[in-house]
């Protein structure tokens, strides 16, 4: 690289600061003098920000840009999450009853060449434990409300797999300290124009701050504004691809509350809790519980949804009860990528909050950019490789997002019309055929364009009660007594780790206390 190459990211937000950040790190940007980034941000336009979860992945992009862990706790009021705990998606409550299952991180326990879950499934159906408990002593931990590690721990290591809890505003202030650190620049400004040139891609763009006019140039323009997508929806206009004809939701109502005192027990799971037309979602932050409602607009009034929410809130807290709506349109653009732009986080696409997949899809994207960005020549020339994978890694989260919901035994209007046919994606319907035969397994996926590896498949596939019919090949599973004793294994170390892990709580606390 010969010629100074310029990156311009427009917008802040986690999805800005991460990619300043990222690219930073990755481009070696201090030792290169050829080369600039810089982020230009509105102070008059806010982030999402309400309390988020992600995946696993975020311990390895923490440390790959040198955050502390500690401090990225302490900073963003964060805590530990180990799964996502499911509460009457397969059926509605009876009697006071809830049906509940688990989806944790950690994949199910293999060892001595033994695939237990043949085994699991050959089982009595109304005497073995659920499928997470059997598979996994991470169902115990998380059920307890324990820890996924102990603080002497070395950072982002841990005998149990983890992501996190966070407030989104918080984690971007600290990204952007980050990015600066590494020597981003960063310019306040609110775009008010944005000029083409002849073949299309951005020539240049305009920003004013305080009556104050600013002209920006770049070799690659990258699009951070949010739901707004200003250059690759308003400049560029690339077409936005609805998935709402499979993922009906499009709203959320999201609201925050204290704990009930310091000493109550923090769950570290996310908890799902399935509702007439939708669900709500219950994170626990450090010092407050992160609270929505996620609802499809053609099944529930707004009115009804605030309702739900401050029902499932408690009795008592209707005044101080501080709502905030955010519509969302279920889809993505598959020209992610156009000319000398590309769009990260909310502008290149959003499905719904169910899996925590907004963040894991930022670090997505930016990995490749990092790893595709040309040195020389022109900015577009990765652009077909990066939106092929980009779209088929969307597709294959509509999938599985689909997979939560066409499952139900529900009877809602709502619940009925995910399971009609015509709203469940070709490749699902087809490998839901063959896993009433055979379990999930990995060679159902291409890793490169998966978010979700087949054992996630298992766990929601399972935990909502779907029977595998393995009885035709019963004789040809022989090693059933050595997998009763890797089941019995399981549990030993689950009661273990009982004992050895702290509460998630004293862990935060701990955490917290030490400056």
């Amino acid at each position: 690289m010969t010629n100074k190459r310029r990156i311009l990211i427009v917008g802040g937000g986690t999805a800005g600061w991460l990619t300043a950040a990222y690219l930073a790190k990755a481009l070696r940007l201090p030792e290169r003098s050829h080369l600039e980034i810089t982020v230009l941000e509105s102070p008059d336009i806010s982030s999402v920000g309400v309390g988020e979860g992600t995946f696993p992945t975020i311990r390895s992009t923490l440390q790959f840009l040198g955050i502390d862990e500690a401090q990225f706790i302490r900073a963003t009021s964060a805590t530990m999450k180990q799964g996502i705990r499911f509460v009457d998606w397969a059926h509605a409550p009876t009697a006071g009853r809830q049906h509940q299952f688990f989806h944790p991180f950690e994949a199910p326990f293999y060892a001595d060449g033994i695939n237990l879950v043949p085994y699991w499934l050959l089982q009595d159906e109304a005497t073995r434990p659920p499928f997470a408990e059997a598979m996994t002593l991470q169902y115990r931990v998380a059920q307890a409300q324990r820890a996924p590690k102990r603080a002497g721990e070395a950072p982002y290591a841990a005998p149990l797999n983890y992501a996190y809890h966070f407030d989104a505003i918080k984690l971007a202030r600290l990204l952007a300290d980050r990015a600066r650190e590494l020597g981003v620049r960063h310019v306040e400004g609110t775009v008010n124009h944005v000029a083409l040139d002849t073949a299309g891609a951005i020539a240049h763009l305009d920003s004013v701050q305080q009556g104050r006019q600013e002209r920006h140039q770049a070799d690659l323009y990258i699009d951070c504004t949010g739901f707004r997508a200003e250059l690759i929806g308003g400049a560029l206009a690339s077409p936005f691809k609805s998935v709402r004809g499979q993922l009906f939701a499009d709203r959320a109502l999201a609201c925050k509350l204290p704990f009930e005192s310091p000493d109550t027990p923090m769950e570290s799971c996310t908890i799902a809790t399935a509702h007439e037309a939708g669900w709500l979602w219950e994170i626990g932050l450090n010092g407050a519980r992160g609270i929505g409602c996620v609802y499809s607009s053609s099944h529930l009034s707004d009115d009804r949804a605030a309702e739900i929410l401050r029902a499932y809130c408690g009795a008592g807290r209707d005044e101080a009860l501080a709502m905030r709506s955010i519509p969302f349109a279920p889809g993505y653009r598959e020209q992610q990528w156009l000319k000398n732009c590309v769009a990260v986080g909310l502008s290149a696409g959003f499905l719904e909050p169910l899996e925590s997949t907004g963040l894991v899809l930022i670090e997505a994207a930016v990995g490749m950019i990092a790893e595709m960005l040309p040195h020389s020549g022109p900015m577009e020339a990765p652009a077909r490789r990066f939106n092929e994978l980009m779209t088929a890694r969307f597709d294959n989260i509509v999938g599985f997002l689909k997979l939560h919901y066409c499952l139900s035994q529900r009877t809602e209007p709502f619940w009925r019309d995910n399971t009609a046919p015509a709203t469940i994606p070709a490749r699902l319907a087809e490998l839901l055929a063959q896993w009433r035969l055979r379990p999930p397994g990995r060679f159902d996926f291409v890793l490169d364009t998966e978010t979700f590896a087949f054992f996630n498949y298992q766990y929601i596939l399972y935990g909502m009660g779907v029977q595998t019919d393995l009885g035709a090949g019963r004789a040809d599973f022989t090693q059933g007594d050595e997998a009763q004793k890797l089941f019995a294994k399981i549990q030993r170390f689950a009661e273990r780790a009982l004992v050895d892990l702290p509460s998630h709580r004293a862990l935060i606390q701990q955490i917290n206390a030490v400056k």
